[in-house]
């Protein structure tokens, strides 16, 4: 053993930094796309493609000259088939790589974040408790062009009358997805790629299955309100939760805008949020018992007389 750690000491000592830093910089981006193809289906078509080394190995190695023919031939194409194979993965990469140069900018002072914030959850509530479907796109770093301009530009304000109006069943913008850019709703009735993971639960519907889509193919995420359960979920990174309230939902747009912000300040402000829900639902009760009572004390004075 210490034989192995002095032959260790000494390659270290041998390498200069230009060595040291071309094997972090490889270490760097097979760790990157190890992290990228965990847990997807171009986990099994990597394992493949080292099936197919393996047997062009045993095919020079046993002198087998078909099979060697055809591997030799195969791996002329081999790298053309690993673009097409590997395109939506190698896409994210760049896309994460991109993001990861430039240093996030802080969007909002207030702790709370930005008002918008409020009016999303209000709608998303409040279609929930309705049963009415509802899919939002939220941009942040990479661009949504694309998506875009498949549907109808508005360019609007984001509040919660022309989100809950846009839902509407009755309306012709309520079928797809509304983009919300900028603090500003872009576009409606957006067209959005659906994901292929076959992990994805088959209970899922359309949207929820557009909403993981667009949010592998970009850092944006999506809130999703479920037409036959009326369940709100969030999604990004590919990734879906579920049974959201309001709170819960508010702290998951803060977090997803704003990645500064640590984890226990984000469940600080999400105490807060619930403590200030409770104290209106307190008030708004309270208020409604006080009419109540008026309105049977002044039905009792009435009969009296």
């Amino acid at each position: 053993m210490g034989e192995i750690l002095s032959q260790l000491r000494s390659v270290i000592i041998a390498l200069g930094w230009r060595d040291m830093l071309d094997i972090l910089i490889v270490a760097f981006l097979i760790y990157e796309v190890l992290r990228l193809v965990r847990g997807t289906r171009a986990t099994q078509m990597a394992l493949g493609l080292i099936l197919v080394g393996l047997l062009n190995l045993a095919s020079t190695h046993f002198r087998l000259a078909t099979l060697e023919l055809v591997m030799r031939t195969a791996t002329v194409y081999l790298g053309f088939t690993i673009i097409i194979l590997f395109q939506h993965e190698i896409r994210a990469g760049l896309t994460n790589l991109g993001n990861n140069i430039f240093f996030k900018k802080k969007i909002s002072d207030n702790p709370f974040g930005q008002e918008w914030y409020d009016e999303v959850v209000l709608a998303a509530t409040t279609l929930s408790s309705e049963k009415t479907g509802a899919l939002m796109i939220f941009e942040r770093e990479v661009g949504l062009k694309t998506y875009i301009e498949s549907g109808i530009r508005l360019d609007a304000r984001v509040n919660y009358d022309l989100l809950v109006t846009i839902f509407n069943t009755y309306t012709p913008l309520h079928d797809g997805a509304v983009i919300i850019s900028n603090s500003r709703v872009a576009a409606a009735c957006c067209f959005l790629p659906l994901t292929q993971n076959p992990r994805i639960s088959r209970d899922l519907g359309t949207r929820h299955r557009a909403a993981i889509g667009v949010t592998e193919d970009s850092d944006s995420f999506a809130v999703i309100v479920s037409e036959e359960t009326g369940v709100i979920s969030f999604a990004i990174d590919g990734m879906l939760k579920r049974n959201l309230d309001g709170p819960g939902l508010r702290r998951m747009i803060q977090t997803a805008m704003e990645p500064w912000r640590s984890e226990a300040e984000s469940e600080q402000l999400e105490a807060e949020e619930r403590r200030r829900e409770q104290e209106i639902e307190a008030l708004v009760s309270s208020r409604g018992g006080e009419m109540i009572a008026a309105r049977t004390e002044k039905t009792q004075d009435g009969g009296g007389r």
